[in-house]
């Protein structure tokens, strides 16, 4: 079982939702559950620090989850930064004590990580994928990320996730 995890703010508010699915190529409709979980008084923004924010709101839902099935979580974000600093998702990997593998997957480039990262061209797209791991080969994580269904440069569950966090309520 795989776990995608994305996390929505609105002012000191967090809106973390997870997708759960079985196989790489799964389409919007096999996906197997959805978790949401909201957080208040999130921490604000700091540059270079953002694992500071989400990290608590991850490990919020991940605390919903029977863990023990999960093979990989991919996050909206990096694995390792500048020089190898960890970011999101080494952060991740190190709090669930390195037993699950992380697969980040960003839309824009983070300056002088490209030695930790391997760029994922999907569909017809001209705008890469940057796609980070821990815990798990690199190379494999990329592969699995090109082979999500999707004809457009996002994988739809990868999508349909961003929309879900979207949905935020009021309660």
């Amino acid at each position: 079982m795989y776990l995608a995890i994305d996390v929505y703010y609105m002012q000191d508010r967090a809106k973390t939702v997870g997708i759960l699915f079985e196989h790489w190529s799964a389409s919007k409709a096999e996906i197997t559950g959805i978790i949401t979980d909201y957080q208040d008084n999130v921490a604000p923004y700091q540059s270079g620090q953002f694992y500071q924010r989400e990290l608590p709101c991850i490990m919020a839902l991940l605390n919903k989850i029977d863990l023990s099935n999960i093979s990989a979580i991919i996050i909206d974000g990096y694995v390792h930064l500048q020089d190898g600093k960890l970011g999101l998702g080494g952060h991740l990997y190190n709090a669930l004590k390195q037993t699950i593998p992380i697969i980040g997957v960003a839309k824009k480039p983070f300056l002088g990580n490209s030695q930790y990262l391997i760029e994922v061209l999907r569909g017809n797209s001209k705008h890469p994928l940057y796609v980070t791991a821990i815990g798990t080969q690199l190379d494999a994580a990329a592969s699995n990320i090109k082979s999500m269904t999707g004809k457009y440069r996002f994988p739809d569950l990868l999508s349909f996730l961003d929309q879900q966090t979207k949905l935020f309520k009021s309660e």
